[in-house]
């Protein structure tokens, strides 16, 4: 299933909107790749590379680094606990996938 699909199918959007707000009432945001969709609280990388000012590329560029660093440790908590791999090993419905990989990502830290 498509990362944007997964997303929608969630229900994280909808307590995004319910509950990511500063104690001021400011909206608070998470950061994604370019497949999920632009709202408020879920922001992208900018698009349309032909027309992005200076200030956006520095955006797109920083924001890339910190990406970067969180597959990685998504490829770590893989590599220290193989059985996490749910391509090759766990069945979504079958398997806690989202459980045991809760886990292995909080003893990987």
């Amino acid at each position: 299933m498509h990362d944007a699909a997964m997303l929608a199918e969630s229900g994280f959007l909808r307590d995004l909107n319910m509950y990511a707000f500063s104690p001021m009432g400011v909206p608070l945001c998470i950061y994604g790749d370019p497949a999920y969709p632009l709202r408020i609280h879920l922001q992208a990388p900018f698009r349309n590379t032909a027309r992005l000012t200076q200030q956006m590329e520095l955006f797109n560029k920083s924001m890339s680094k910190v990406r970067m660093s969180v597959e990685w440790i998504f490829g770590d908590v893989i590599n220290d606990f193989k059985f996490l791999d749910f391509k090759k090993n766990l069945k979504i419905g079958l398997s806690a996938v989202g459980e045991m990989y809760f886990l292995g990502a909080i003893l990987r830290n």
